[in-house]
């Protein structure tokens, strides 16, 4: 999902003291005492070869087309995963 530029702006204009925090709960001990820190497993960096205008497509969209082609590869994964 991308964001405009000018809603960045609009966003980041915002004053602290002007965020409503009201319907988040507080992170109390119970929270605190439950949180695990877990650490993103680290990515593996490999060769492919992909058809140039596969290629041209994935760069089009964007920065981040690595990042996509993965989650692309994840979701046929885990589709291919679920029980028949």
């Amino acid at each position: 999902m991308s964001i405009s530029k000018k809603r960045l702006q609009e966003i980041e204009a915002i004053q602290d003291e002007d965020i409503d925090y009201s319907d988040i709960p507080e992170a109390d001990e119970n929270f605190w005492g439950r949180a695990q820190l877990r650490m993103p497993q680290p990515k593996k960096g490999i060769y492919v070869r992909l058809d140039a205008d596969v290629l041209d497509w994935l760069k089009s969209k964007g920065k981040g087309y690595q990042t996509r082609m993965n989650a692309m590869l994840r979701t046929l994964m885990e589709s291919d995963r679920r029980p028949s």
